[in-house]
């Protein structure tokens, strides 16, 4: 199940530069955990599949750093055979939203599947978070589809893909 952070508080821009993207690690875990509990209200990733995605040896779990601390997460899904990625979760830290963070973790996640041989990234996201909806369409993410029920509290979510061959070409 894909989790999207909220990217609704209000703040400056910081220099999208500072912000630099790496493989998870098990020292990240506890600030990764802290992370989901702030951002998730439910469908949470618990402590035990954190850890588990870290530890993979293709290491889908990729962090935000900023001002040297974990400022987002994103994961990435990879289902042998599939031509596709799928983006199972994102986080930003709140106090952190709407400074470029969202964006750069979201094209380390489309790196991430094209190094991986994927030619589109799929993902969902809850059909009332109006800002994740935003930076996914302006990231030119297009809609497909609709899960009703999907999340815990019954909200729906909608199913957002985009292709990567054109910047696979580029690479």
């Amino acid at each position: 199940m894909e989790h999207s952070a909220h990217y609704s508080t209000p703040g400056p821009r910081k220099n999208m530069s500072a912000i630099s993207i790496r493989a998870a690690k098990l020292g990240d875990l506890d600030a990764i955990l802290s992370l989901e509990r702030a951002v998730f209200a439910t469908d949470r990733l618990s402590r035990r599949s954190l850890r588990a995605f870290i530890a993979d040896p293709h290491r889908p779990l990729r962090v935000a750093i900023l001002d040297k601390a974990v400022a987002g997460y994103g994961l990435v899904a990879l289902r042998k055979g599939s031509a596709a990625a799928r983006l199972y979760s994102i986080a930003v830290d709140p106090r952190l939203a709407r400074r470029g963070v969202g964006r750069v973790l979201m094209a380390a996640c489309e790196r991430f599947a094209i190094a991986h041989g994927r030619s589109a990234l799929r993902l969902e996201v809850r059909r009332d978070n109006a800002p994740a909806i935003a930076l996914y369409e302006r990231l030119g993410y297009l809609p497909f589809g609709q899960y009703d029920e999907y999340y815990a509290d019954g909200a729906p979510a909608l199913r957002f893909a985009k292709s990567l061959t054109a910047k696979r070409a580029k690479r």
